[in-house]
């Protein structure tokens, strides 16, 4: 056993020492924060051990504010996918709407352009050319 714990108090030093030689740890160590804890060791434990408590509350919300992010991302992808719709649904109903207005005017422009250019001729014919046209139509005129 006594053998056993000179090798573990070994490999403790080892690894000691091989944090104690890390630049950044060395540059921490020299720090006015570093030399306050080096002489508190109270409060460093104690800050260690607040710093291992509060990673799992820390991490799952982080977890939280990462699921929610992307969740309200895909809302508001789903949101705005289905207002391009409504607006591309409406677009297409205004179009229609216009096809048919347009369809209908140009209806009525070609039969009042028909009816008016029979009015014309009508009106400058002569008397007895109409007049036999239309005893031979039955009363239509064709011109």
């Amino acid at each position: 056993m006594a053998k056993e714990m000179k090798d573990l108090q070994k490999r403790w030093l080892s690894m000691m020492e091989a944090i104690n030689s890390n630049s950044h740890v060395v540059a921490f160590m020299n720090s006015r924060l570093g030399q306050y804890l080096d002489r508190h060791p109270f409060v460093a434990f104690s800050l260690l051990v607040f710093m291992a408590v509060s990673a799992v509350p820390v991490a799952f919300f982080l977890m939280f504010a990462i699921t929610t992010s992307v969740i309200a991302c895909i809302g508001m992808i789903i949101v705005e996918g289905f207002v391009m719709s409504l607006g591309g649904v409406t677009l297409l109903c205004v179009l229609v709407g216009l096809g048919l207005i347009s369809l209908a005017v140009s209806v009525v422009l070609s039969v009042s352009y028909m009816a008016l250019t029979t009015v014309v001729k009508y009106w400058s014919a002569p008397r007895t050319r109409l007049y036999h046209c239309f005893l031979l139509t039955g009363g239509i005129v064709f011109q």
